[in-house]
This record gives C-alpha cells, sequence and structure tokens, in this order.
C-alpha cells in the first residue's frame, strides 16, 4: 500500500494519500517523534520507488503498510 502525496497541517498532523485511493488526516506524533523532531518534519518526502515517506534525506522512513495500518487503526494480529 504505497504512499502516493501527503500534505502536512500542523506539527505532526498530516494527511496521507495511499494507492488505493483512500486519504486520511491522522496525527503522527506518537508514531514518528522519537525519530523526527518537529524541526525536522519540514524534511518529509516521498520515496517514489518504495512508496514511504522519508525524514532527514532518508535517515529516517516509514513503511506505508506501517503508516496505513497506524492511520486507520490497524493492529498488527499474531500468528499463535
Amino acid at each position: 500500500m504505497k504512499l502516493i502525496k501527503f500534505t502536512q497541517q500542523t506539527d505532526y498532523q498530516f494527511i496521507l494519500f495511499f494507492e488505493n485511493g483512500m486519504s486520511k488526516e491522522c496525527d503522527l506524533k506518537e508514531l514518528i517523534e522519537k525519530h523526527v523532531s518537529v524541526q525536522q518534519i519540514k524534511t518529509a518526502k516521498i520515496n517514489a520507488e518504495w512508496g514511504c515517506l522519508e525524514f532527514n534525506n532518508g535517515m529516517v522512513d516509514i513503511e506505508p503498510k506501517t503508516f496505513y495500518n497506524y492511520a486507520y487503526g490497524i493492529k498488527h494480529q499474531k500468528v499463535a
């Protein structure tokens, strides 16, 4: 589920647009604040090949599936 576009609203608040046509506004603070400071948010860009969101010239990247699951509240299910 590649990320194709994003819009940063304020600080960690983003609107994420996915290749399946879905979009979601969400607060990414809980997901990325340990790795990306508010000052570094402006470094966000999409890696076109992988469809992931990168920060700090690729030093931090978030897998698109992780963003999609986070945005839509899908929890990782453990297999017994």
